[in-house]
This record gives structure tokens, C-alpha cells and sequence, in this order.
């Protein structure tokens, strides 16, 4: 299945793969934002690929070289003007994790450019996972960035394993510290700050919000309200499964479908 890649307008780092409606979908927190490789390109394309018999599926980052100070509101309007610049019509969006909060933000802001929301394993806010991603960004600013990316990965293992885990957490970080962290740094600041609760009824596009319940980010409540608080939504919660496996089974992708492809 051949993969394009380059930058969309407003410096926005895709890949592209199959054919049909265009689904963006905005991906999770990400040491740096530019075209994925490795292990991240494979992750990032497992999904693409299993939608790709039915839509032409963009896999996006926020944009290169993001200002300090820049908003999640400022942020999805750079996606939104790559949207209609380079895509020209509305489209299925869907965001997981950091990339949920992009997407939320973007369907309310720009709703005439949303035909069908997914959010994963994310929320209009953040709940326990806001003191986890302080103190990353403060590992991060304090030049601990190995051990900043090891905390995250080390929170989303099961409970029983943190702790005899960390020591690996740290190995599978080391590679992950970019040159530069200041993207990743006006992100997590962006997302700590990001609260639009009140603003979920502005979402016009039928919504659906898929979580599992030990996520260490988000309580099972806030995905429910999420949902409730769209004009059109629902929610599927897995009982038991955390962040990580939430956001990149099998099942979400098949839920997801089903319900990109409903009329």
C-alpha cells in the first residue's frame, strides 16, 4: 500500500494512505513534530492502513516551530487552514490522546469543517493526567528530557508494573529526546490550559468518544460528560484497559469504522 508523505500547508507533517473520503486524524503527543520514522511511522500507519480500503486517511502532527505562549485554539486553527487549503471540503476527523484535544477544539472552532468526530482516549480536559504532563514538562525544562518521556510511558503500563518497569521506560525514552523541545513544551502547556467544557455544545459533527476506564489521564467521567455534551454524541468505554491500549486496539479502530461509516 504505498504511503505519501510531506507538509501540508502551515507546515503540518502527514502521511497519506488509501483512497475515498478524506479522515484526518491527529495523533498523540509526539517528541517532535515532523514525519514520523520508526517505530513511530509503523505505529501511526497500523491504523491508517486497516481504514484505508474507505478513506484516503491523512495521519497528522501539530504544525513545525509552534510560538511559545500559542493556544490549543491556535493550534487547531493551523490544522484547520492545511484543511481547507489543501483539502478544500469537510472532513472525518478524529485525534487520540493530545490529538483528541486538537480535535475537539478544531470541531468546535471550525464546525463547518467536521462531518463525523472520534475522539480517543482523550476529553474537553485533561483530569489526572494534567499533574502527570507538569511534571514531564518540568523534567523537560529542568534537561531531564529521557526521564521526562519515561514517566509518561512508565504511567501508562498497568499498575503492578511501574514501579519493576521504570528502568526500561527509561531505555525505550532514550532515543525519543528530539534537538529541540520547544514544540513538545508550547504543547503540553497548550493542553494544560485546554478546558472547553462549555463549549462542547458548539460541536455540531455526531461525535463518538472511545476510553477505557483505568486511563491515567482521564476518568471515566470525563469521557461521558464529553460525550453528553456534544449536540450528537456517545460514548464506548473499555472496562479495564488503560491509555495506551484504548488507543491503539484493534476494537477502536473497528468501533471507529462503524461509526465513520454510518449515515
Amino acid at each position: 500500500m504505498t504511503v505519501a508523505e510531506g507538509f501540508l500547508y502551515n507546515d503540518i507533517p502527514y502521511l497519506r494512505v488509501g483512497q475515498g473520503p478524506p479522515l484526518v486524524s491527529i495523533v498523540g503527543l509526539t517528541p517532535e513534530h515532523d514525519i514520523p520514522t520508526g517505530v513511530e511511522r509503523r505505529v501511526a500507519l497500523a491504523r491508517a492502513r486497516a481504514l484505508a480500503d474507505h478513506f484516503t486517511v491523512y495521519v497528522v502532527n501539530r504544525r513545525r516551530g509552534l510560538q511559545p505562549g500559542e493556544s490549543m485554539s491556535s493550534i487547531a486553527g493551523h490544522l484547520a487552514g492545511a484543511i481547507e487549503h489543501d483539502l478544500g471540503e469537510p472532513v472525518l476527523l478524529d485525534g487520540t490522546s493530545t490529538g483528541g484535544s486538537v480535535a475537539l477544539q478544531l470541531a468546535m472552532d471550525q464546525p463547518g469543517l467536521v462531518r463525523r468526530l472520534v475522539v480517543i482516549s482523550s476529553a474537553y480536559t485533561l483530569g489526572p493526567g494534567r499533574a502527570l504532563q507538569a511534571e514531564m514538562a518540568r523534567l523537560i525544562r529542568a534537561g531531564q528530557p529521557a526521564e521526562a518521556w519515561a514517566s509518561v510511558i512508565t504511567a501508562m503500563m498497568p499498575g503492578a508494573l511501574r514501579r519493576p518497569a521504570r528502568p526500561l521506560s527509561r531505555l525505550i525514552a532514550r532515543p525519543m529526546v528530539p534537538a529541540d523541545p520547544s514544540d513538545v513544551l508550547v504543547t503540553l502547556d497548550a493542553e494544560d490550559a485546554f478546558d472547553v467544557g462549555d463549549r462542547l455544545p458548539e460541536i455540531t459533527a455526531p461525535t463518538l468518544v472511545i476510553g477505557g476506564t483505568n486511563d491515567p489521564f482521564y476518568t471515566p467521567d470525563l469521557f461521558l460528560r464529553t460525550a453528553s455534551g456534544v449536540q450528537d454524541g456517545r460514548a464506548h468505554l473499555f472496562p479495564g484497559w488503560g491509555h495506551g491500549r484504548a488507543s491503539g486496539s484493534s476494537a477502536t479502530t473497528h468501533l471507529m469504522l462503524g461509526f465513520l461509516l454510518a449515515h
